[in-house]
């Protein structure tokens, strides 16, 4: 007998095991992924670190300092559903993405780890037309349905535009 024979395990190519997401609830109810391309850091920071600033939209919860830079802080869950993150909490789950040269934090009910996904997107259905435009679609995972982001289209969304 041969080698490759006794272990054909290590002398075949693996499967691809798909890319890495971050993963996290968007709210209570709501898990989600990020492509981890776009993910730069994710930290927890003290709700007092942020700097509210006034007339701004409802999603945008102010600015904090983070490694000599000043970043937006933005409620994705509020952005994207209109419900806030837990306001009771004394600490934000962040997670700093950047496209292109636009850096963005953004906050989120609580981040979960890193997963890897094969492409198996589903499209939506229903009625989500708040999310839609930022949904690439879903990825059962588990039993559960994982909203797949887009964070070109977050970071580019119209009501962050003017900031």
């Amino acid at each position: 007998m041969d080698i490759p024979s006794l272990t054909p395990q290590l002398h075949q190519p693996k499967a691809s095991l798909g890319e890495s997401y971050l993963r996290f609830q968007l709210n209570e109810n709501t898990p989600a992924v990020l492509l981890m391309k776009y993910v730069q850091e994710v930290l927890i920071i003290s709700t007092g670190r942020i700097t509210p600033i006034p007339n701004m939209p409802e999603c945008i919860l102010g600015l904090f300092n983070r490694r000599n830079r000043i970043l937006w802080a933005i409620d994705l869950a509020f952005m994207l559903t209109s419900q806030p993150v837990d306001a009771g909490s004394q600490q934000y789950h962040v997670m700093i993405i950047r496209v292109g040269d636009t850096p963005l934090s953004l906050i989120v009910q609580e981040i979960k780890g890193t997963i890897r996904l094969t492409s198996d997107l589903q499209p939506l259905e229903g009625d989500i037309a708040t999310i839609r435009p930022y949904l690439q679609g879903y990825i059962w995972q588990h039993q559960e349905k994982l909203l797949v982001l887009n964070a070109e289209a977050i970071v580019h969304s119209p009501s962050l535009s003017t900031y």
